[in-house]
């Protein structure tokens, strides 16, 4: 199956978020399940309509982006877990 977003809203799958404590040892995101706050761009809609014209999408396929951590509505594909954002709520492309 495949997803595709409509007007301004984008697929973004989780990025792994894994911290280091002081002494080195890594803590995957398994221990603490927080909603992600970062992920990478999967697909993007066409953007949204002001006045009768599409206002172009400012991410891409492949982009890095960090959201807003309660914004983005969770789906389930094939086992796999996807996060669909309205590109309002994406506020940095990390570069």
């Amino acid at each position: 199956m495949k997803l595709r977003p409509l007007n301004d809203h984008l697929v973004v799958k989780p990025l792994p978020k894994e911290e280091v404590t002081k002494s080195g040892i890594i803590l995957p995101d398994t221990i603490n399940k927080e909603r992600p706050e970062q992920g990478e761009v999967i697909a993007v809609g066409p953007g949204r309509l002001e006045e009768g014209k599409r206002v172009e999408m400012s991410v891409k396929v492949g982009d890095k982006v960090m959201f807003k951590k309660y914004a983005p509505d969770e789906v389930k594909i094939d086992d796999v877990e996807y996060l669909v954002i309205a590109e309002h709520d994406v506020f940095a492309v990390i570069e």
